[in-house]
Order: C-alpha cells, then sequence, then structure tokens
C-alpha cells in the first residue's frame, strides 16, 4: 500500500518559524485577595486595648493567660478575615490578688458597638450584635460559641453570674458576639 498525502502536518513536525515572542506579565496581588491573620491585640470601643496571646485547650478548658490584663485567642478558632467560621477571644473577669481583668470591660458593651482586632500590621473591626449571659453548663466543644461552620464573627468571652467561693468559679460566661464590619485589611 502506498502512502497517502495530505494537507495536515505529521504530528511529529515542528514549526521553524520563529515569531514575536510575547513579554511576560508581571504578576500583581488581586486586589480580592483576602486578608487573614491571627489576633495580636484587641480594642474596645473605649479604646482600651490588651495583647492576645494563643490559647490552647487543656482538659476541655480553654487555657486563658493567667495575667488578667491579657486575653487569650483559642488556636482552634478561625483566624481574623478568615470567610467562616468564630474567631474566640477569652480572658478574665477578676482574679484574687490581681483584682479586675480586661474583659471586665466587655460588661459596658451593648448591641452596635466596635471591637477592633489588629495583628501582623493588619486590622479588622467587628460591630457588636449580641451580649448575652449564658451558663457555663451550656457552653462546651459542641455549642454554637465554637462553631467553625456558620458565617465568620467574632465571640468574646468571660466569667460573669454568680461567684462560688467553695469552687472559685463562676456558674455563667458573658458571651459577646460580633460580626465584620467590613473586610479585614
Amino acid at each position: 500500500m502506498s502512502a497517502v498525502a495530505t494537507d495536515r502536518p505529521s504530528p511529529r513536525a515542528r514549526s521553524t518559524t520563529a515569531g514575536p515572542v510575547t513579554p511576560a506579565r508581571v504578576a500583581r496581588t488581586a486586589a480580592s485577595e483576602r486578608v487573614r491573620f491571627r489576633p495580636e491585640r484587641v480594642s474596645l470601643p473605649d479604646g482600651a486595648s490588651a495583647p492576645v496571646d494563643p490559647a490552647a485547650t487543656v482538659g476541655g478548658v480553654l487555657a486563658v493567660p493567667a495575667d488578667i490584663r491579657r486575653v487569650g485567642w483559642w488556636d482552634g478558632s478561625a483566624w481574623v478575615g478568615d470567610p467562616f467560621g468564630s474567631t474566640v477571644v477569652a480572658g478574665h473577669l477578676d482574679a484574687p490578688g490581681q483584682g479586675l481583668g480586661f474583659f471586665e470591660q466587655l460588661t459596658g458593651l451593648r448591641r452596635g458597638d466596635v471591637v477592633t482586632l489588629t495583628g501582623s500590621g493588619h486590622r479588622a473591626a467587628y460591630r457588636v450584635t449580641e451580649v448575652a449571659a449564658m451558663r457555663k453548663s451550656s457552653i462546651d466543644a459542641t455549642s454554637p460559641v465554637f462553631d467553625q461552620r456558620g458565617e465568620h464573627r467574632l465571640v468574646l468571652m468571660t466569667c460573669a453570674g454568680h461567684f462560688d467561693r467553695a469552687t472559685h468559679s463562676y456558674d455563667e460566661n458573658l458571651v459577646v458576639t460580633a460580626v465584620p464590619d467590613g473586610a479585614a485589611h
């Protein structure tokens, strides 16, 4: 059988004509790139602020900093600027020998107040949507406070309610929920 001529080039044929080379584009960060950071400082509406340290869960309890002037970001929670999940920051109401803690000021927050988180040169503002006391027994890993599946929000927590001298603990937590007030930048 003889070979049949076609108008198509052989699959092994290569172009030998060199045309002009198009210069590569210079890459730029897209304007829509999301800013995401670990909170390093929290500021309340009156301008008072406190350092934020990473805080782990130890034996089922969130281990906030012992120094009541500092607060703790639950290291299992969302980062600031994430598209979903709760960024959880907790601190002491008070402590023996130290007096009132920084988060004692949460008792004065009201719906509509703005709380700001900063870190790594970035900033994010959150508008308070709810301030509620919750029984400590109702707050566990499955409670909405720690939910990482819903829309992004900030949850601030401290102790509240009745202090039991026998157990050295409060029976409630004050839970402040806030939603992003614009994008983190």
